[in-house]
C-alpha cells in the first residue's frame, strides 16, 4: 500500500507532518459518510482552508469546528503532527512509553507529554458491551511498591500486615478464545478481595453457566452455584488440564513490566488509566498490526475529554504548558 496508510512509526512521522494528510486520515475515520457538524449533526458545512476547519451553514452557537472539536485533542495548542505519532507509540509499544520519552521525542515539556498520554489512554478505554462467556479465568493481583525497596519510615507506615497491605487490588477476567479468536481481558480496581465483592464482580461480567477458573482463594468459594467452577491450588500445581489462570498471570506480568520498568511510579488515583492502556494492547495483540492498532485508538478519540485539573485533583484551572 502507499503512504495513505503508514505502516511504521517512521512512515507515520513523515506522513502526519503534512496537515492535509492528518485531515484526510481523520476525516475518513471520524466522518466516513461525510463531514457533519458536531453540534447539530448537519451535513450542510463548508471547509475554511484559511483556518483548516469547517463552519456549519445552520445558524447556532459553536458553528465553527475543526478536527479536534469534540475529541481528546480539543483545546490543545499542539498540532496533530505531534499528537498522532504519540498515539502511534503508545498504541504499539508493548511495555508502554513514558512521558519523559515523549518529551524528548517530540519536543514538548514532560508535563505536557504526561497530559497527552493520559488523554490518549482515555481513548483506549474498552467500549465493548456484553458479558464474557465460554471459559473465563478470574484472578487478582496487588499493585504497589515492594517493601524491600521502601525507606524504613515509609515501610513502617505503609506495611501493617502481609500480602497486599498498602497496595491496590486489581481484578482481571480473561475470556479464552473469545470473539476475536484469542484471549481478551477486562480489568477493574476493587476495594478488597472479600467474597461479596468478587462474586458481585464475576456475576456482573460473566454470563451465567459459563466455566470459570480461579485459584484457591477462599473468596471464590460458592461460584459453582451459577458457574462451572474449576479451582487450581497453586500450592500443589499451576496447571491441571484446562484448569489454570496462566492467561491472567501472563497479563499481570506484562502490566507490571510496564508499570515497574517504563512508568516506575504510578499513583493509585491514575492506575485505572494504565490498566486501560495495557488491556487495549493485550486485546488487540494478534488480530491487528501496528497500523490497525493505531486506527483502533483513533476510533476512540471522539466524545471523550479529560481536563488537566481533573488529572491532578485541582479545583482551579491549571495549564500543563
Amino acid at each position: 500500500m502507499g503512504m495513505d496508510t503508514p505502516r511504521t512509526l517512521l512512515e507515520a512521522v513523515t506522513f502526519f507532518a503534512n496537515p492535509d494528510n492528518c485531515r484526510d486520515y481523520l476525516v475518513a475515520r471520524r466522518w466516513p459518510k461525510g463531514v457533519t457538524c458536531p453540534t447539530c449533526g448537519s451535513k450542510a458545512v463548508y471547509f475554511d482552508k484559511s483556518r483548516n476547519g469547517w463552519e456549519c451553514k445552520t445558524r447556532h452557537p459553536q458553528r465553527k469546528f475543526t478536527l479536534k472539536t469534540g475529541t481528546i485533542f480539543e483545546d490543545s495548542p499542539l498540532g496533530l503532527d505531534k499528537w498522532l505519532p504519540t498515539v502511534w507509540m503508545i498504541a504499539n509499544c508493548k511495555n508502554g512509553v513514558s512521558s519523559w520519552e515523549i518529551h524528548r521525542a517530540i519536543g514538548v515539556t514532560q508535563k505536557t507529554a504526561w497530559f497527552m498520554l493520559h488523554r490518549i489512554r482515555l481513548a483506549m478505554q474498552d467500549k465493548s458491551g456484553g458479558k464474557l462467556g465460554g471459559e473465563v479465568e478470574v484472578d487478582e493481583t496487588f499493585i504497589g511498591g515492594k517493601a524491600r525497596n521502601m525507606h524504613k519510615g515509609r515501610k513502617a507506615r505503609a506495611i501493617k500486615g502481609t500480602g497486599g497491605m498498602g497496595k491496590v487490588a486489581v481484578m482481571g477476567l480473561l475470556e479464552r478464545h473469545g470473539a476475536k479468536g484469542h484471549s481478551t481481558v477486562r480489568t477493574q480496581i476493587v476495594n478488597n478481595t472479600k467474597r461479596a465483592l468478587l462474586h458481585a464482580a464475576v456475576r456482573a461480567t460473566v454470563e451465567k453457566d459459563s466455566t470459570v477458573y480461579t485459584d484457591a482463594l477462599k473468596s471464590y468459594e460458592g461460584l459453582n452455584e451459577d458457574y462451572v467452577h474449576g479451582v487450581i491450588d497453586h500450592a500443589e500445581a499451576y496447571v491441571d488440564g484446562q484448569v489454570h489462570t496462566n492467561g491472567c498471570e501472563n497479563f499481570w506480568s506484562l502490566l507490571k513490566r510496564g508499570l515497574n520498568g517504563t512508568y516506575v511510579s504510578v499513583e493509585p488515583f491514575h492506575l485505572f488509566r494504565y490498566l486501560d492502556e495495557q488491556a487495549f494492547r493485550f486485546n488487540n495483540r494478534e488480530d491487528m498490526n501496528d497500523c490497525d492498532r493505531f486506527s483502533a485508538a483513533i476510533n476512540g478519540i471522539v466524545g471523550r475529554r479529560v481536563m488537566y485539573k481533573e488529572l491532578i485533583g485541582a479545583t482551579d484551572p491549571v495549564s500543563p504548558e
